[in-house]
Order: structure tokens, then C-alpha cells, then sequence
């Protein structure tokens, strides 16, 4: 059995350990019934108000950009993919170093202090926003990006410290169902609020997320110390060569790696797509990522219930099929689409009025429930295969494969739209690199279930 943190919050007693065969109801209940856990609930809501943070600013700005400034699909998706890299750059150069911090430091100690960091990166984001000034916008989405690394192993590898072994898969899908709505609620957010509010909103969000974080139960390293190696190159190249051999990790890891370059091309084209194919406001732009974040969380919460609370990829390859099927409707919506008179935008309303926009939705939401389905239980595999001391460094481990194909991905798309590429031809694109990511799937279904 998981030991677990200080006694929980809300005068609630731990509930005893689930049997593997409980109805899907039941353990639906129990997942749920964590948000009232202090061992549970603070690095939850850590997690979220970071991801509404993030999504606030960087949504933001994009659209900012995309509206304001730039008038060239081929800018405004060279401009995406840019803040996009600056972003995920820091993934790549420093996860090493935040998975082996997070298993040789308490990793609640680690939460405080990125939290604190937070606070001044969003001032200077704050600064960015009321002086429509691109370049400190981007300095500060670059400094986001440091702090996620930070973050990120921590948010799954302290799970299995915290809960029962049982529970991990349910605390894994609440933590992503919970991020894609703290996503949600942030794209909405960004459509429809000025300048200023963003300011003030992710300065005031930013203190009350170091709040929450001050919260979360101790979580010391668990095994022998590790020697700390400094060098971001060397440290990335040994974290991935002693994780990837592990046969079911390296096919989780790639085929969540495959998951980020598909989402990072589809965040990349939704804002051009929106703008110059469906001819749309930058509200209905938010309406978009909102639909897609949407469907993550339903499916992240779905897949849970279809395994019952247990870590396996028999849905993988019919959940990553049916994305690509969704993103090839979404091609055929868009290409018999009927555009707004020259110089003109729908806005939310007259967009939801035209006869395809529920068409758009529908492809939204497969693409994204799909996609949820298929990305939650790999995070599982990869805090419940090791042991509890690499946790951290096995997510980090993931973390530099997945900005390493996140890069290429903002890269390919890039040089794509560059070459002549259009937004809608994208789609296909991604459609077919969904095949790949099903047979991965499948790979890590044959080797494990």
C-alpha cells in the first residue's frame, strides 16, 4: 500500500482500499471523492491555477497578435509556432535537471518556490500585455515555460506518495480532467477580456496559486540520494537512456510524444484556421480551444471509468483512430465552408447561426474526447511502472521526448506553411500522423495487457 500525507482535509477519513473489480460507479465515486482529501486536493488546485495562468496569458497574446498585428495566415502561424518553441524550449533543456531536483528535494518544497517564481514572471507578462510589447511578452511566456519544467514532474510523480496504489489512474485522469478545464476556462476567458483584466487576472491568480501550493502535504524523497549532474545536455541524454529501455516505458513515452506534436500542430493552425477559413472573431477563435478543452477533460474522466481504475492501452489505438477520423471531418467541414463577406467576421453568435457550425463542434469535441481517451492512462504507465524514487525523473524523461517532438512538430509546420501549406491541408496532415500514434498503441497494448 501507498504511505499517504497528513491526515485529510475536511474532516473526511481515508476510505479503504478499493477491490479491483468494483463497479464503474463506484469507483467514479472514489476518484471523485479525492478532491476532498488534502493529501489530494492542493496539488489539484495548484495545477489548475497554473494551467488557467498559462493559458490566460499565452491565449492572450496569440490573439492578440493574430487580430491586431498580423494580416498573413503565413505570419500568424510562423508567430504561434514561435511562442510555441519558446515555450517547450525549456522542456527540452531543463527537464532533466527538474525530474532529479524533484527526487532528491521535497517535491512540496519545490511546488512553493516555482510558485513564488510565478508571481514575477506573470508581472512582467502583466507589463507585456498593457504595452502591447511582443518581445516582453515573449520573454515572459519563455520564463512560463522554465517554470512548467519545474512543475511538471511533480504534478504525476507525486501521486503514488500521496495516494493509494488504487487510486493513482483515478488522481491522474482528475489532474488532466481538471487541467483541460482550467484550459477552458482560461481560452474563454482570453476571447472576451481586455488587456488590463488579463494583467491584473494572472497576477491575482499567480498569489492565490502559491497559496494553494503552500498547502500540499510534504512529499520527501523516497530511496538513496542521487548526485545531481548540472549539465543540461549530458543529464538529458542519461535520464533518456536509462528510462527508454525499459520496453513498455519507451512505447508510452513515444506514444505520448506523438500525442504533443499532433496537439502542438492543431494549437498552432486553430487561431489561422478560425480567422481565414471559417472566417470567424477571435471569440469564436477562444470558442475553439474552449470546445477542445472541453473534450479532453470528458475524455480524460470517460477513460477512467471504461478501465475500472486499471493501467492498460486496450483503448489506445480505437481512441487515436477515431482522433484522426475526427480531424479528417473537421478537413471536410472546413474545406465546404462559406466565409464571412470580404473585410468581415462572424462573431460567436452569427457563427453558431451557419449551417456547418455544429458540424465544427462535433469534429472538436471527437477530436478532443478521442484524444483525452487515448493520453491518460500512458501518463499512467509512467508513474506506476517505476519505482517510487524515479518517478520524477521518468516524467522529465517523457517530458524532454515530448518538447523534442513538440519542436519538430512546430518546425514541420512551419516549414509547411512556408512551402505553401494551407491551414486546412494541415489537418490531413495531422490525420495521417494519427496512424502512427495507433500503431505505437497498439505496440504498448501487445507488450503490456
Amino acid at each position: 500500500m501507498n504511505s499517504v500525507g497528513p491526515d485529510d482535509a475536511f474532516g473526511y477519513m481515508r476510505p479503504c482500499t478499493l477491490r479491483r473489480n468494483n463497479e464503474n460507479n463506484l469507483n467514479m465515486q472514489v476518484s471523485l471523492r479525492l478532491l476532498g482529501k488534502r493529501r489530494f486536493l492542493p496539488i489539484f488546485g495548484t495545477q489548475f491555477l497554473g494551467a488557467f495562468n498559462d493559458n490566460l496569458f499565452k491565449t492572450a497574446m496569440v490573439l492578440f497578435a493574430t487580430y491586431t498585428i498580423y494580416s498573413d495566415p503565413r505570419m500568424e502561424s510562423n508567430f504561434n509556432a514561435l511562442s510555441t518553441g519558446l515555450f517547450i524550449l525549456p522542456f527540452f533543456v531543463l527537464s532533466a535537471l527538474s525530474g532529479q531536483l524533484a527526487d532528491t528535494m521535497d517535491k512540496a518544497r519545490i511546488i512553493r518556490i516555482v510558485k513564488i517564481a510565478e508571481i514575477g514572471i506573470m508581472a512582467v507578462g502583466s507589463i507585456g500585455l498593457m504595452l502591447k510589447n511582443i518581445p516582453v511578452m515573449l520573454v515572459a511566456v519563455l520564463a512560463m515555460g522554465v517554470h512548467s519544467t519545474f512543475f511538471g514532474p511533480i504534478k504525476y510523480a507525486i501521486l503514488p506518495q500521496h495516494l493509494e496504489e488504487d487510486e493513482v489512474l483515478g488522481g491522474t485522469g482528475l489532474v488532466e480532467a481538471g487541467t483541460y478545464l482550467a484550459i477552458l476556462a482560461g481560452t474563454i476567458a482570453a476571447g472576451w477580456i481586455n488587456a488590463e483584466a488579463t494583467a491584473a487576472t494572472v497576477i491575482c491568480v499567480a498569489i492565490a496559486g502559491y497559496y494553494c501550493g503552500c498547502q500540499v502535504p510534504p512529499a520527501p524523497p523516497v530511496g538513496d540520494p542521487i548526485e545531481i549532474d548540472h549539465n543540461p545536455l549530458r543529464s538529458s541524454w542519461r535520464l533518456i537512456s536509462v528510462t527508454m529501455h525499459i520496453p513498455r516505458l519507451f512505447l508510452a513515452i513515444c506514444a505520448i510524444s506523438f500525442f504533443w506534436m499532433i496537439g502542438s500542430i492543431l494549437i498552432i493552425i486553430f487561431p489561422p484556421l478560425v480567422k481565414n477559413v471559417f472566417t470567424a472573431s477571435k471569440e469564436v477563435a477562444s470558442l475553439f480551444l474552449a470546445v477542445f478543452s472541453i473534450g479532453v477533460a470528458i475524455g480524460s474522466v470517460a477513460i477512467n471509468r471504461l478501465l475500472q481504475g486499471k493501467v492498460s492501452a486496450k483503448f489506445g489505438p480505437a481512441s487515436v483512430l477515431a482522433m484522426g477520423g475526427f480531424i479528417l471531418y473537421l478537413y471536410i467541414v472546413a474545406h465546404s465552408w462559406t466565409g464571412a463577406p470580404s473585410g468581415q467576421y462572424y462573431d460567436v453568435w452569427t457563427f453558431i447561426a451557419q449551417t456547418g457550425a455544429w458540424h465544427v463542434v462535433a469534429a472538436l469535441l471527437g477530436i478532443a474526447i478521442s484524444g483525452g481517451m487515448f493520453v491518460v492512462p500512458l501518463y499512467a504507465f509512467l508513474t506506476t511502472t517505476v519505482r517510487k524514487s524515479e518517478t520524477a525523473r521518468t516524467v522529465a524523461a517523457n517530458n524532454v521526448v515530448n518538447s523534442g517532438a513538440m519542436t519538430i512538430g512546430a518546425l514541420a509546420i512551419l516549414a509547411a506553411t512556408n512551402a505553401g501549406l494551407s491551414v486546412t491541408g494541415a489537418l490531413l496532415l495531422v490525420a495521417a500522423m494519427c496512424l502512427v500514434s495507433a500503431w505505437l498503441a497498439w505496440k504498448l497494448h501487445c507488450a503490456c495487457d
